[in-house]
């Protein structure tokens, strides 16, 4: 998202609540969604439907209708562009931070049957992810059709992060499951546990005999299919060949896109990126963190194959796998040579993509902050230069008084020329995308505005849009708790209260009040607290474990409504005590593990004081020609232990004795002594020749005394 040539981070908008006020951001915020998107020519962007409150995930009917999961347990039916009252079906979730309703699959006999599946956070007996299938009959489900099919293992990440979510059919007719970590990357790396896996069932929820780890685990394990990831948010299918991509959401430095092959480990945590560790798969694709322009981003969340059997979109793009990041605002296609193309440019936060029947590319924004409503949007090809509307403008209410905006978003061959109505007539001056009244009187209430883009091509009017003046003034919230600079450790309890008042209607009862609670994490936010009413205070406590980054914070949010309808927002944000800490080995240069990730010491890093880290010495471990075993580290810790603090931390090794390559002991073949394995049977006088796989950490200290034995 550009202004004025300038990319604008929306937290750098969002800082200026409490100085600017509320109308004024609402009018920042509304440039922000309404800013058309930057395509292709012939392309166009048009906004199906908004009003949906933290989308996660959507799926397209075969008739034309939408499904949007919202992240509270709610499924949304967007039905001829239209906004469904009833919900088409709602679940029991645990919505804290990133749990919630996160997954939604139609079978592939839906057009027969009317199955569909949904992967959610269930609250019994334990807060645990959970597959279940519905029924659908017309716009809802059949009450009482839920038939849980798989439940995963219990949730205990303090964060809630990296819970996956994604549900896709292969072609080979099974149901495949993407599974977050859990914030732990140790769960990854596990066949004990389903975290940071590709699962792959039957649509009964049955687990598939030729599933790669089916002989060699028991129980639900043996869903696993694919294994080492940390986040894979998204993957996709595609419908030419089959091939399978998921989209693997990064740590610190990279965004990756892994061919989805059975059995694979991609390496998460240890490895990131590119690598060539036999051990692991490599991705296909990465792209870096940042904000400096359209090939890097924060968190790679949608993505999709452009294979329609009706095909719209030119031929260059038949095949293309689209993919999105979720902060940068853009799209691109990869290439078969390993790099990509950008396609387009648009608005933030992206969490979903799906190519239609018809070859239309839609996707799903989750919205520019917790109060921005989510939308669907629709990108067609119409191989025309004529004017389209990209956005339509919105209702609005304002206090009297105060300043009404209404904002249009077209594309179309430029130059392109904007005429404002009133009521179907023309306001004099009115010629730009944006329309301001700046002081609205009661005679302005329920008058209607539209907007006449044009260009050479063609002419086009917009919706129109009605203002509502409201007669009495906007309310007035105050975050009174926690003090402005507060600071916190990783353990602390963080209270929050607030106060609000409205000229009318006095001071404003709990139920006016909404809070929520976002974690900021270098350039992106996570949802901490979902938006809670009818509290005028409350509390949280900080996690000790999940998120390593020095560079967070907390944002407490406070939105205030009075019987009019008019609101009031502010924030206050709490900040870390952040501390330096140093590892390092004696000798400087070995390898050492932080937080499951190996390091080359020495190590300095900012820490969140009071939020644990986990380092371990490797031995034995060489250097150069040198063998060294480990023997303390200096806060008298275990090899592995846990700090949660600033300081300097040093892993003393010595040097491993020498140990002779092979032996001869009275020994059958297969016997281990040790850490000594006998290579060749040795019953008969003269023994055995035994090696030692472990490189010297353990020795032999005599020889068995009679053969045979």
């Amino acid at each position: 998202m550009f202004l004025d040539d300038t990319r604008i981070h929306p937290s750098l908008v969002l800082r200026k609540v409490n100085r600017i006020g509320f109308i004024a951001v609402l009018f920042v915020l509304l440039q922000f969604q309404l800013k058309a998107s930057e395509l292709p020519p012939g392309f166009t962007d048009t906004l199906i439907a908004t009003g949906m409150s933290s989308v996660t995930r959507m799926e397209l009917l075969p008739d034309g209708r939408i499904l949007v999961c919202e992240q509270a347990g709610t499924v949304r039916l967007i039905k001829n562009g239209v906004l469904q009252p009833t919900p088409f079906l709602t679940v029991v979730a645990d919505s804290f931070s990133e749990h919630g309703l996160l997954g939604i699959a139609l079978d592939p006999d839906f057009a027969t049957n009317n199955f569909l599946y949904v992967y959610y956070t269930a609250t019994d007996p334990v807060i645990h992810n959970r597959v279940s299938r519905f029924t659908a009959d017309g716009d809802t489900v059949v009450p009482g059709s839920e038939l849980a099919i798989f439940d995963l293992d219990p949730l205990v990440g303090p964060l809630g992060w990296h819970q996956g979510g994604n549900l896709r059919f292969g072609s080979d007719g099974k149901l495949y499951i993407a599974v977050g970590d859990d914030r732990n990357g140790a769960n990854s790396q596990s066949t004990d546990n389903l975290f940071g896996k590709i699962l792959r069932i039957n649509s009964d929820g049955e687990i598939p005999t030729d599933n790669p780890f089916f002989a060699t685990l028991n129980g639900k394990n043996r869903a696993i299919w694919a294994l080492g990831l940390r986040n894979p948010f998204n993957f996709a299918f595609s419908l030419i060949d089959g091939r399978l991509l998921i989209n693997d959401v990064g740590e610190d430095t990279w965004e990756e896109i892994n061919d989805g092959i059975a059995g694979s480990n991609y390496g998460w945590p240890e490895t990131e990126g590119f690598t060539s560790d036999p051990r692991f798969r490599s991705p296909i694709f990465v792209y870096a963190h940042g904000t400096d322009d359209n090939t890097v981003g924060c968190a790679i969340t949608a993505g999709a194959f452009y294979d329609s059997p009706t095909s719209q979109f030119p031929t260059e793009y038949h095949g293309k796998y689209f993919f999105m990041d979720f902060c940068d605002g853009w799209i691109r296609t990869l290439n078969s040579d390993g790099t990509s193309t950008l396609f387009g440019e648009f608005t933030y936060y992206p969490v979903d993509m799906k190519v239609s029947s018809d070859g239309a590319l839609y996707y799903l924004e989750r919205g520019l902050d917790s109060t921005t409503d989510g939308a669907v949007h629709k990108i067609e090809f119409t191989g025309q230069s004529a004017p389209h509307i990209d956005t339509q403008p919105a209702n609005v209410i304002v206090p009297r008084g105060q300043p009404a905006t209404f904002s249009v978003a077209a594309s179309g061959a430029q130059p392109l020329s904007y005429q404002w109505l009133r009521d179907g007539v023309d306001i004099a001056g009115e010629t730009s995308p944006t329309l301001t009244i700046p002081n609205v009187t009661m005679d302005d209430s329920g008058a209607s505005f539209a907007c006449v883009v044009s260009n050479e091509f063609g002419t086009v009017t917009s919706n129109s849009a009605t203002l509502t003046v409201a007669p009495g003034t906007a309310p007035v919230g105050e975050i009174t708790s926690p003090a402005a600079g507060n600071q916190y450790r990783g353990g602390d309890t963080i209270n929050f209260a607030g106060t609000g008042t409205d000229a009318e209607d006095g001071p404003l009862p709990a139920s006016a009040f909404t809070w929520w609670i976002d974690f900021h994490h270098e350039t992106h936010t996570h949802p901490f607290i979902p938006p809670t009413t009818g509290i005028t205070s409350g509390s949280f406590v900080i996690p000790t474990t999940g998120e390593t980054s020095a560079d967070v914070w907390y944002r407490i949010h406070l939105l205030v409504t009075d019987s009019d309808g008019l609101t009031h927002s502010s924030f206050r944000d709490v900040t870390p005590i952040v501390e330096t800490v140093t590892v390092d080995s004696d000798p400087s240069g070995l390898q050492i593990n932080l937080d499951d990730q190996p390091r080359t010491t020495p190590i300095t890093f900012s820490t969140v004081a009071g939020v644990n880290h986990t380092i371990t010495a490797l031995s034995p471990q060489q250097l150069g020609n040198t063998t060294y075993q480990f023997v303390s580290w200096s806060d008298g810790g275990a090899a592995t232990h846990t700090i949660n603090g600033g300081g300097t931390f040093v892993a003393t090794y010595q040097v491993a004795e020498p140990l002779p390559p092979d032996v001869v002991l009275y020994a059958s073949e297969g016997t281990r002594v040790g850490n000594y394995v006998v290579v060749s049977d040795g019953t008969a006088a003269g023994g055995a020749r035994i090696s030692n796989p472990d490189g010297g950490a353990a020795k032999v200290g005599s020889a068995l005394a009679n053969p045979g034995t």
